[in-house]
């Protein structure tokens, strides 16, 4: 049996859907505005859409979540009777999204084995979480995951490969390869096109991932730690749920061989962190309701070093660098967000994670606040970072804008 975790499957696209219509964000995006997604229904109607097949995280805990996703199970059902799908099997899609900037982001669909993939903290997996997993957020997931038929991905999973062995050179040959689609998403989610990798090109792919993935312990040999294949850059809380349900089914079926189980392999699309059009975004940090000077005593008294790690801070009164000490964890972020979070359980304060650069210094300067204005993260240190310390600190980075984020496309029978 083939020893890569990430393998071809068992294809489900539409075969004669209006692929604008079809193709719906992730269910987490949005999460505060019910009228994007009132606008996306309105959109597809009854036309085949993912929509159908989905239920928004905005949507999770409404008064009639239950019969939503009994109907969400019975039109997957329908789906796979009235033959929407057309079936590629043993297939990877190579993907190309057109961004809202102009880059293209490439990436590989296919599937990944839960076997391989750990989101507890501690993992040694050969998969794992970037972020830490918030445990609360898995058995809403599972309650629609647990009958359904089928799953779409919204999964982004990342690999370290600054040589480019992996996901660019199936991109340079595809003029190859056949179309299966290429449309514009919509509410303004930009130029999406895949192409059909199969055959003896998803057999070359498989030989290069295997001898890539014998070799990548030498990536970090400087490092305590055990290496890591790949880790998730996208979607942690859905393939979390993934696990989860592959687990309680083996619960209850004890001594059973589920090698072959369908539900043991989720759908993800395999991204390269050192694709162009891959950005890391920093997320800043600002306390209010806090005593500024205080915090920034006990910060400097508790994690800085001289000559660390740089970090500019701003309050209502003042502005100025700390230097964060590099032996507390690999990345900035990580030694400020520990800090703070020891900090806020003996003191007054009140946490929120800003994107924007102006956004952050404006709140800071209000009375009782203090921001801090983190450095983006250069791709290199993501692996390092989880090998060294950990499933990084929540909201450490950010992959692109909300509209940037995963589109449902592919999908994957799973029972």
């Amino acid at each position: 049996m083939n020893e890569n975790i990430f393998l071809p499957a068992e294809i489900l696209l539409p075969k004669d859907a209006d692929m604008a219509k079809w193709a719906v964000i992730a269910c987490d995006q949005f999460t505060s505005d019910q009228a994007y997604w009132d606008r996306v229904r309105a959109f597809a109607g009854d036309a085949p859409s993912t929509i159908h097949l989905i239920l928004p995280e905005a949507e999770l805990g409404s008064e009639g979540e239950a019969a939503h996703i009994a109907e969400i199970n019975r039109t997957m059902e329908a789906y796979l009777q009235n033959g929407v799908f057309a079936v590629y099997p043993e297939s990877f899609i190579y993907v190309e999204r057109t961004l809202e900037n102009g880059t293209i982001r490439k990436g590989l669909v296919g599937k990944l084995d839960l076997e391989a993939y750990d989101y507890r903290p501690g993992s040694d997996s050969m998969i794992r979480a970037t972020e830490r997993t918030v445990p609360e957020r898995i058995p809403p997931r599972q309650r629609v995951r647990r009958g359904a038929p089928i799953e779409l991905p919204h999964v982004l999973m990342l690999c370290d490969d600054w040589e480019k062995r992996l996901i660019e050179p199936i991109g340079a040959k595809k003029d190859t390869l056949p179309v299966v689609y290429d449309f514009e998403l919509m509410e303004d989610g930009g130029h999406i096109k895949g192409w059909l990798v199969s055959g003896k090109d998803a057999e070359e792919f498989e030989a290069v991932l295997s001898d890539y993935s014998a070799h990548v312990a030498e990536k970090y040999a400087d490092l305590e730690g055990t290496p890591m294949i790949f880790a998730v850059g996208d979607g942690n809380h859905s393939l979390a749920t993934a696990k989860s349900c592959y687990e309680e089914l083996k619960a209850a079926h004890p001594g059973e061989d589920l090698s072959r189980h369908p539900a043991r392999w989720a759908l993800v699309e395999l991204e390269n962190i050192h694709d162009e059009a891959q950005v890391f975004e920093p997320i800043h940090r600002v306390i209010t309701e806090t005593e500024p000077e205080k915090l920034l005593k006990a910060l400097e008294e508790n994690a800085c070093a001289e000559g660390g790690y740089p970090v500019r801070w701003y309050t209502a009164e003042a502005e100025g660098v700390v230097t964060l000490d590099p032996q507390k964890a690999e990345l900035t972020v990580a030694v400020l967000q520990g800090f703070l979070d020891e900090y806020l359980k003996e003191n007054a304060g009140k946490i929120d994670y800003i994107h924007d650069d102006d956004a952050l210094i404006s709140l800071a300067r209000q009375p009782g606040a203090i921001g801090f204005l983190l450095p983006g993260m250069e791709k290199g240190q993501l692996f390092r970072g989880v090998i060294r310390d950990g499933a990084l600190p929540r909201k450490t980075f950010s992959m692109g804008h909300s509209r940037e984020k995963r589109y449902y496309l592919e999908g994957r029978k799973i029972k």
